[in-house]
């Protein structure tokens, strides 16, 4: 998640213009009026080497579910990150933590070993305390403990590193699936983050492939005929957090939801992904608020 607010007047789009406009309807024309949302039931737990995209396509089936042309497939970063080995024993970390782990772990109260795989992950520290540590990681998201997680992870000293490139993660599932199915779906890589001046957690997207993220007014009007001038909406983290809805976060086994109804907003580029929604800190309007 990005602890960052945007200055109107830097946003930009990168990806392909022409084929965002030329897609949909969805960037400015009608839009849609209901969609479903199906959580996968009695999904298995997975171990470093699954195929993700070959048990979704499985658990589906055994849902009474067929995956089909335009879904938006919404899973949760564990997931991936147990099936490309990215669980680590701290035991395993390192038998003397560097200087600046030692350092930053009396300040967070937390273990040197702890602090220094955190570390091992983040680009750059945002803010230590007594409360929180604060990092941008490596693939330039702003999040407590560069995203390393414990729940759902077995084993006493266990956790769950963030996939190397949630982005990837996403497109490899993607290509499976049409590999497996015939069909063109969307695959957004989902985690739970706290929120700046917000009590609680909301999913966010860490990565995805074959979505349109946004959807743009900037340039329509309102009811009132006024032309809108920066409202661009988010669509792959409004979908992650529309799935958590669904997922849980405790023990109910429902890592992986299916949208459908959204058809109008897969696409095929693979040069769309998390760097569209990253801004830099020349965009941060509360630069240092942090």
């Amino acid at each position: 998640m990005q602890h960052v607010f945007q200055k109107p007047e830097f946003f930009r789009h990168e990806f392909n213009e022409d084929e965002y406009y030329a897609r949909l309807e969805f960037a400015g024309g009608e839009w849609l009026k209901s969609f479903t949302a199906i959580a996968l039931e009695d999904f298995p737990l997975v171990k470093a080497g699954d195929d993700v995209a070959k048990t979704i396509v499985d658990v589906a089936l055994k849902n009474g579910l067929r995956l089909e042309e335009g879904d938006v497939i919404v899973v949760a970063q564990k997931i991936f990150s147990k099936a490309e080995g990215r669980v680590v024993k701290l035991g395993d970390v390192t038998s003397s933590p560097s200087r600046k782990a030692e350092e930053l772990a009396g300040i967070v109260g937390k273990s040197a070993e702890f602090v220094e795989l955190v570390l091992r992950e983040t680009k750059r520290v945002v803010k230590a305390s007594n409360e929180i540590l604060l990092v941008e990681d490596k693939r330039g998201l702003i999040c407590i403990n560069a995203g390393i997680d414990k729940s759902n992870v077995q084993g006493r000293d266990s956790f769950a590193l963030l996939p190397e490139d949630p982005d990837e993660s996403a497109e490899k599932c993607r290509s499976r699936i049409r590999e497996l199915t015939g069909k063109n779906v969307a695959v957004i890589v989902c985690d739970t983050y706290s929120r700046p001046f917000r009590r609680a957690q909301v999913n966010f997207a860490i990565g995805f492939a074959g979505i349109v993220p946004f959807r743009d007014y900037r340039g329509k009007k309102d009811l009132f005929g006024q032309v809108l001038r920066v409202k661009n909406i988010a669509v792959v983290d409004e979908l992650a957090a529309s799935a958590e809805l669904l997922m849980g976060q405790g023990k109910e086994a429902r890592p992986v939801v299916i949208f459908k109804g959204f058809a109008d907003a897969v696409a095929g580029s693979k040069k769309i992904g998390m760097k569209e929604l990253l801004i830099s800190e020349d965009e941060d309007l509360f630069k240092g608020a942090l």
